[in-house]
């Protein structure tokens, strides 16, 4: 029998949260370590998966298959493809920073007139976070993808209303209403979201027999799985909502900003550069395999909804005077690329999304995590409580503004590549969408500059005189996202040879090709050709 890898890989994450929960209440430094341990020992397995996995290889590979409820067709059945090799890197790669820069994040405060739940709570719920993110990205049978999509909201709405953001300018009952809100905002609209994927779900099986996705995805190649127009498209709509509120696309997406805000900044990564993701792989591998002539029906009115997200939080960015809020709406423009390249239905913009899910992973978490030791420092998070800090901070300053440019793509750091993928894929399809687009760009390096030149430049302003740079820890968190973010931007390709087969079966399950170029040159006969 084959090691087990890819439950092990979900599994440690699991057993490193029960063990760091159960560490007693006097011992917190203990749990923290322990945490880092295992999340470590989470990131070793990934990259051994992602050695083990052949990227010329077969579509699904290091796959386990074991009955599970069989009087319900429901196996316990894992894979993993390029795209889902990938973004299990990402997630282990981040949890171990978004552990290290929380190191303080759930130390009990003396002042505090509210008890702080205990630190050993905070650690193992990331690590459980961890686990479920991991296990989704790993499924291949749609209810067992279905249960861990649902569960991973149980330990977030811990994080976000048990562990917020400490830097809140009113009294410790409104800080803690706020977190309250913000909390039980994002359960219910993933709630009402998952519901209606569960009904889909069943519809699903009803329709074809069974949960597999390949099972599925081979029956409809093979034409032996028929599905009536209107039940595809229904099927179709009832995941693809749940996937957007995840992700989150305009409309669905007021929960982010909301849960961002009032989160720690660890915990603000965790939601946005981790479980986010789920929703926009999903797309990928259910909407678009289970149901490709629904998606292709779709993809219209999904395009004009990207497009919307792009300049709607891009502008709402441009106006926000709290640091985190404008991250967070950078953050829903920046998913309407992801999901622009992946209803482009072109190699390019489908490989450029991928990309753009790993490298707005790294940014985003460079860029909040640094906003995050700035707003520690000096207790607010609003932009106009600072200004100067380059001066008094220079190697704060400096990883922000980097984190900053990879968030408007600047050319030589990764997300530059994956946006420019995505730009390309959709032009090549739909040039007016294409256009319209690009004004997210122009927006990008507006909110960002604009930031960046109200909080660091300009006279030091009173309170952040005596301001102290990045500690060790901090940069030993940061300094490796930078890197990565350049290491990417000047050689994406180690990602595009794992990720591009994956998108090709990903074409073929929508039975598209890429329009071919129509480039006029000159033939031999001095006749104009084409």
């Amino acid at each position: 029998m084959n090691f087990p890898l890819l439950t092990v890989t979900a599994a440690v994450p699991a057993v490193g949260a029960i063990l760091t929960a159960a560490v007693p209440a006097a011992r917190r430094t203990a749990a923290k370590w322990l945490a880092l341990f295992f999340s470590l020992a989470t990131l070793a397995l990934a990259v051994l998966v992602a050695v083990r996995f052949e990227p010329g290889g077969d579509r699904y590979q290091l796959t386990e298959s074991r009955a599970w409820i069989p009087d319900f067709g429901v196996r316990y059945e894992l894979g993993v493809d390029g795209i889902g090799v990938v973004l299990i890197g990402l997630t282990a790669l981040l949890i171990p920073f978004v552990i290290a820069a929380g190191w303080h994040d759930a130390d009990p405060l003396e002042t505090s007139s509210k008890r702080w739940r205990p630190t050993q709570g905070f650690f193992a719920l990331i690590l459980m976070v961890e686990a479920m993110v991991i296990i989704s990205f790993e499924a291949t049978d749609v209810f067992l993808f279905y249960i861990f999509f649902e569960a991973m909201l149980i330990p977030m709405y811990f994080l976000i209303g048990g562990f917020g953001d400490r830097a809140h300018s009113g009294s410790d009952e409104n800080a803690a209403a706020q977190r309250s809100y913000a909390a039980v905002k994002f359960l219910l609209y993933n709630l009402v979201g998952g519901l209606i994927m569960l009904a889909a779900v069943i519809g699903l099986y009803v329709v074809a027999g069974n949960f597999s996705l390949q099972e599925i995805t081979a029956a409809r190649a093979a034409g032996t799985l028929d599905m009536a127009t209107n039940t595809e498209r229904l099927l179709f709509l009832g995941f693809f909502f749940a996937f957007a509120v995840k992700a989150p696309l305009w409309p669905l997406h007021t929960w982010l900003p909301n849960a961002m805000g009032e989160s720690t900044a660890p915990v603000a990564v965790l939601i946005t550069a981790v479980v986010d993701k789920v929703g926009t792989f999903a797309m990928l591998r259910f909407c678009l395999g289970l149901f490709p002539d629904a998606s292709k029906w779709a993809t219209p009115v999904i395009l004009v909804l990207a497009l919307i997200s792009i300049v709607y939080g891009a502008l709402v960015a441009v106006g926000q005077r709290d640091i985190k809020r404008l991250v967070a709406y950078a953050s829903i423009s920046h998913f309407g690329f992801i999901i622009l390249g992946i209803f482009a239905m072109t190699s390019q913009g489908q490989s450029g999304a991928t990309l753009y899910m790993v490298n707005h992973g790294l940014s985003t978490a460079a860029l909040m995590l640094v906003a995050g030791f700035l707003i520690s420092r000096r207790g607010s998070r609003l932009i106009a409580d600072y200004g100067g800090v380059q001066k008094v901070a220079p190697v704060l300053a400096g990883t922000f503004l980097i984190g900053g440019l990879a968030t408007l793509s600047l050319p030589g750091l990764a997300p530059f590549v994956s946006e420019f993928l995505v730009l390309v894929g959709t032009f090549a399809r739909y040039p007016v969408v294409g256009i319209v687009a690009t004004v997210g760009i122009v927006l990008a390096a507006l909110y960002t500059l604009v930031l960046y030149q109200r909080t660091m430049t300009g006279p030091v302003k009173e309170q952040v005189r005596t301001m102290p740079d990045l500690r060790l820890r901090e940069v030993l968190v940061v300094a490796p996202l930078i890197a990565l973010l350049i290491g990417l931007g000047v050689y994406p390709k180690v990602l595009t040879d794992i990720v591009n087969p994956a998108v090709e079966h990903t074409m073929s399950d929508v039975k598209q090709t890429d329009p071919k170029p129509e480039v006029a040159v000159e033939a031999k006969n001095g006749e104009e050709a084409k």
